[in-house]
């Protein structure tokens, strides 16, 4: 009888609703719905036709253990894209784990806006705190017009991610470990530098939802309270040197702080700043140049 018992365990009854609820505790219904037709697509190629016709049910015991243990870890809080290890960007599949941050849609939106720049000649380009690589790898793969691309990351774990997307994808990235609060002494080595630094305050914390707070890396979130703008100043700092004239340099922004780091960049002598709005309405994304 044991042994019977055991069996019908690891092989739970399982539907589209029942699924779902199970991370209502955790998340409004609409996304643990989303949550739930991620996890079956990804992990079983089921559709959301499938499920409301009840192929979840009939499901192989081996898939239904496998669905069970991400379920398990969803319901401890962790992020969907750390339980399955992959998140979309772009059109494209990053690994992803906790050691980098998930790629995000106002991201995506910064990409788009770097890949407007329209020239046949030879670009080189440095992304600053490259994390997954899902910026560098993307444009590395999306701007034919880049013959020289580097990425830097003072995060072990994070560029050997990186380096296994960028592989996985065949992109050609240079990945170097640097801190972006000290870079090296360069001199008009880029034409495009792009970073999405650090920039959520400690104090802003308690705003935060807490499977991202829990989970995700706080050397990639946080800067003190005192000093917002330290990753965007030191960047800003570099690039009026390693910039080549005319070069850009694109940040995303804390939209709280967007009009100061302009401020301060044109305060360092570039030019022709222009800030952008994601498709949430806060000023996320922001170019400058350095004169030419």
């Amino acid at each position: 009888m044991a042994v019977q018992f055991f069996c019908v365990f690891l092989q739970p009854v399982m539907t589209y609703e029942e699924l779902w609820r199970r991370l209502t505790p955790l998340y409004e219904v609409s996304e643990a719905k989303a949550i739930v037709r991620l996890v079956m697509e990804t992990r079983c190629r089921l559709s959301l036709a499938d499920m409301l016709c009840g192929k979840v049910e009939q499901l192989p015991a081996k898939s239904k253990q496998e669905i069970e243990h991400l379920f398990v870890q969803l319901e401890q809080g962790t992020p969907v894209q750390y339980a399955l290890g992959e998140a979309t960007f772009c059109g494209r599949q990053f690994a992803v784990a906790p050691g980098v941050l998930i790629p995000r849609p106002e991201t995506e939106e910064l990409c788009r806006w770097i890949k407007e720049q329209r020239t046949d000649r030879a670009l080189s380009l440095l992304d600053v705190g490259t994390g997954s690589g899902c910026i560098v790898v993307t444009l590395a793969l999306d701007m034919p017009q880049l013959m020289e691309v580097t990425a830097w990351d003072i995060s072990t774990e994070a560029l050997a991610i990186a380096r296994e997307n960028a592989q996985r994808l065949l992109a050609d990235v240079d990945f170097q470990q640097c801190d972006a609060l000290t870079p090296p002494d360069d001199h008009e080595r880029w034409d495009i530098i792009v970073s999405n630094p650090p920039y959520v305050c400690v104090g802003e914390a308690t705003d935060m939802a807490p499977h991202v707070l829990d989970h995700e890396p706080h050397l990639a979130l946080f800067v003190p309270d005192d000093d917002p703008l330290r990753f965007y100043r030191t960047i800003g700092q570099y690039a009026t040197n390693a910039l080549r004239p005319g070069g850009s340099l694109f940040f995303e922004l804390n939209p709280r702080y967007a009009q100061e780091v302009a401020d301060m960049l044109l305060e360092m002598g570039m030019r022709n700043v222009e800030l952008r709005k994601d498709e949430f309405g806060k000023t996320r994304m922001l170019s400058v140049s350095k004169e030419i």
